[in-house]
């Protein structure tokens, strides 16, 4: 998209709210999550329940930079041509503010659950007061600037919180004063070259810097966990490469989770590229061989496998 950076946010702008996000800020949004909406009408949950306790009629999709990243990933869901220049900087949202509005926004965007005979009433309810917010809807959120007031505004309200970063800027985790509840690093390649095809870095020296926030990952005390989105024929491979990865970052937790077609990034990929769930389990076996991390739990439905120490 062409044209100056006001222009492009309008166009943005309406792209995200045609597919259900709500703006509650300059380059702040939220949009509810499908397990929410499935776990409403008992249809089960996300596999983060399963494994981390978290409900999902209670869980707020938030991302504090919506139209910021330094990675065009192709695993993506998002369409990743709609984001400024990393270097286009926004005035910041007002932490106080958004996270206001925010839990405003996902009251609107559930009302009309209410109506619906299959719902669950008193999740409904609870619902309208979420407690728990996932800093993962789009774009990179450690290109915020006032993560620490951010953190602190959602626990000053009783919230836990899910922090999801590409990693590609170590200086903000290593400024964080306040922490998340969870600390989640996507770990997208065992090596450079296969970092550069899957991720397509808009920053130079992403795949340096990422590895300095695995080597940061250590000094947090709250729960961390490395993300591998596995892409067959892409970032599949190499189980040696995420091994050493992994050991030098010494997580709480690793997640091997199988690519899925959607959003745009079916047009990119596709579904020959997913991954069976069996595959999945077969490289969290090899990862188990490599590493002192032990297969815990699964979610075959999500894909994805549950390692610990």
């Amino acid at each position: 998209m062409q044209g100056s950076v006001q222009e492009r946010l309008r166009q943005f702008g309406e792209l995200y709210q045609r597919q259900g996000y709500r703006l509650v800020g300059r380059n702040s949004a939220v949009k509810t999550c499908l397990w929410t909406k499935k776990s409403l009408l008992g249809r089960g949950e996300c596999y983060k329940s399963k494994f981390y306790g978290i409900s999902s009629w209670r869980c707020l999709q938030f991302t504090p930079s919506l139209f910021h990243c330094t990675h065009q990933c192709l695993f993506c869901w998002r369409r990743v041509e709609a984001t400024l220049d990393p270097n286009e900087e926004l005035p910041p949202d007002d932490p106080s503010e958004v996270v206001e509005r925010a839990v405003l926004a996902q009251r609107e965007l559930l009302s009309g659950f209410k109506g619906n005979p299959g719902v669950d009433l008193r999740r409904w309810e609870e619902a309208r007061h979420p407690r728990h917010a996932a800093i993962s809807l789009a774009g990179e959120p450690t290109l915020y600037p006032l993560l620490n007031p951010l953190l602190e505004e959602f626990h000053r309200r009783g919230f836990t919180t899910f922090l999801v970063s590409n990693g590609t800027v170590p200086e903000r985790l290593e400024g964080l004063e306040v922490e998340p509840t969870q600390l989640y690093l996507t770990l997208p390649a065992p090596d450079e070259s296969t970092y550069s095809k899957v991720c397509r870095p808009r920053i130079p020296n992403g795949w340096e810097r990422l590895n300095l926030s695995l080597e940061l990952l250590p000094s947090f005390s709250c729960r961390k966990v490395l993300r591998l989105t596995l892409v067959r024929e892409l970032n599949l491979k190499n189980p040696e490469g995420y091994a050493r990865l992994i050991e030098k970052a010494g997580p709480d937790c690793v997640e091997p989770k199988g690519y899925f077609p959607v959003g745009y990034s079916r047009q990119r990929l596709g579904p020959a590229l997913m991954p069976t769930h069996r595959e999945i389990r077969a490289f969290a076996g090899e990862l188990e061989r490599l590493t002192g991390y032990r297969i815990v739990d699964e979610a075959p439905v999500s894909s994805v496998v549950l390692m610990k120490k």
